[in-house]
């Protein structure tokens, strides 16, 4: 159990870096922490049991505000005070999400991230005071799956913590089998793999997802605000940078050309379309039948 001293304070997090400011809560935080037994109310939450989170930070204190409400909510927490323990523990613990501070004293947040994904496939969502594109576009170009600014309230850290879990995890049917596109792309929905040219090419979990969401719609010009919400959920549906550097990854990954590309088109203003695949099939069969 958690020291008194340390359960009377907030849940709320309202300033910037380093500054947490404490509110009394300790009959809402023991209720919480009561056995299962006791507090018989059934979870909403569909977050996969146990997950384990890693956090690194270079400040004790928010990683105690952390901890403490990851824990509230049935998570298991380990901690790193630096990007060289991280690593060591990333290989070690192998947790099942990285909560990642960018600003940090030796080994910096980008640094810590890409030797993580040297290692692991991990999710990992970074903590940072700044709040610039450049450096969310560089923190998701490295490999991060998702970036939360300080100040930042424990709903919104823990809601952003099971959407990535549940992006990550999600299981893709068993009945699912390889998509022929055409002779030059297939899709592997078992895999989670694209073949490329007779090479297979593996997905980041939320580059197959939204890869999926556009081939079940193929040639339907899908809103970005839609597969923003249907990949990553309601709330990044205004996350526009996220959408547009992902569309790239895949574009890299799947397109001959990727500055015109085949299978995955922009509609200026609207949002994106994957090519039509099926309609090109059924011409093709009907050539061949007038043949």
């Amino acid at each position: 159990m958690y020291p008194t001293s340390s359960l009377r304070r907030t849940r709320c997090y309202i300033r910037g870096h380093g500054s947490i400011a404490w509110r009394s809560s300790l009959a809402k935080v023991r209720k919480r922490l009561l056995p299962s037994s006791v507090n018989s109310q059934p979870s909403v939450n569909n977050q996969p049991k146990h997950s384990l989170v890693l956090i690194v930070d270079d400040e004790e204190r928010i990683r105690r505000f952390v901890r403490i409400n990851l824990e509230m909510e049935g998570f298991r927490v380990i901690e790193a005070s630096d990007g060289l323990q991280a690593l060591d523990l990333v290989r070690e613990k192998m947790p099942d999400l990285v909560l990642l501070d960018v600003m940090m004293p030796r080994m910096d947040g980008f640094e810590t991230l890409r030797a993580i994904r040297e290692l692991s496939n991990v999710p990992v969502i970074m903590l940072t005071v700044r709040n610039s594109e450049e450096d969310k576009v560089r923190g998701l170009d490295l490999g991060a799956d998702d970036y939360v600014t300080k100040p930042f309230s424990p709903r919104e850290l823990v809601s952003r913590v099971r959407a990535v879990l549940r992006r990550f995890q999600s299981v893709v049917s068993p009945e699912s089998s390889i998509l022929k596109i055409d002779d030059y792309l297939s899709i592997d929905f078992n895999t989670g793999e694209v073949i490329v040219d007779g090479k297979r090419i593996k997905l980041r979990p939320t580059e197959f997802r939204l890869l999926r969401h556009l081939v079940e719609n193929a040639g339907w010009t899908i809103p970005h605000s839609t597969l923003l919400s249907k990949v990553w959920g309601y709330e990044y549906k205004d996350e526009l940078a996220y959408l547009r550097l992902y569309i790239n990854y895949l574009r890299k990954k799947i397109e001959p050309d990727p500055s015109n590309p085949r299978y995955i088109l922009t509609e200026r203003g609207m949002g994106y379309r994957f090519v039509d695949f099926r309609s090109s099939r059924e011409d093709d069969k009907a050539d061949g039948d007038r043949r």
